[in-house]
């Protein structure tokens, strides 16, 4: 059997498993109102769907998750590669880096709040600041770790700047970029949903805060399920695939 095909294979086992050992606490537990089964959130899910409710709510949390990621990415990369590269810069930076790292997320979105307002201006500069610093140390070892001969090549043969960053930074930072990629993705997403818990009127985790103060725990479940299902869906058909890219050089 192909090693994508085993690998697929185990994945839904896998989570076949997860879904069976969810029924059987269900029953064991025989009240829905408390751990519902499988099915009634299937039917709730189904239900938001055809609705609109569900596409209206996981598109605006999306948008967030997109934007947010988009500015964290960017800004974390450029920063991570000078302080990579200017050491005494790095020195003065780093305590920041370690504030941002270490502030709880709920202190800094209660922050932006506080001082921007209940808007998307404040809900996505929550979640950039959480994530930016994260990227930022992880392309600073990236940057520490090129190789100085592999620069020294580059101007040997008068390689334009385009060209080296291209074809003897980038393949280097290529593994810093995807892990970057694969745990921003995965902490961006549930910081949103509790932006969105906190102080929006739309998506995911605003339904999740509505279906929480109801105690509908099927609302809660079907709404969380999907986000997670989709976040899944793009963990393996995108941010996967690239880190294996990335990281080819390695098993050769």
């Amino acid at each position: 059997m192909p090693h994508s095909s085993h690998r697929v294979l185990v994945t839904a086992l896998s989570l076949a498993g997860f879904v069976l050992f969810w029924a059987a606490l269900a029953v064991l537990r025989a009240d829905a109102q408390i751990l519902p089964a499988p099915p009634a959130v299937l039917a709730a899910i189904w239900a938001e769907a055809v609705s609109g409710r569900l596409i209206h709510h996981i598109a605006a949390t999306l948008t967030r998750v997109g934007i947010a990621f988009v500015l964290s990415m960017a800004i974390g990369i450029a920063l991570g590669l000078v302080l990579g590269r200017r050491p005494r810069l790095n020195q003065w930076v780093e305590p920041w880096l370690m504030i941002l790292l270490n502030l709880p997320a709920l202190v800094v979105i209660a922050l932006c709040y506080l001082w921007i307002g209940l808007n998307e201006t404040a809900a996505i500069a929550a979640v950039t600041l959480n994530k930016t610093a994260m990227v930022a140390v992880t392309l600073r070892e990236g940057s520490r770790a090129l190789s100085p001969s592999l620069a020294d090549l580059g101007q040997v043969y008068r390689m334009t700047p385009l060209r080296r960053l291209r074809h003897i930074t980038l393949p280097q930072l290529a593994p810093y970029l995807a892990s970057a990629t694969r745990n921003g993705l995965a902490i961006i997403w549930k910081i949103v949903l509790v932006v969105e818990f906190l102080g929006r009127s739309s998506g995911v985790g605003f339904q999740i805060h509505l279906k929480f103060q109801l105690f509908d725990i099927t609302g809660v479940l079907a709404y969380a399920l999907s986000f997670t299902a989709l976040m899944l869906m793009i963990d393996y058909a995108l941010v996967q695939p690239i880190e294996r890219h990335a990281n080819r050089w390695r098993n050769p």
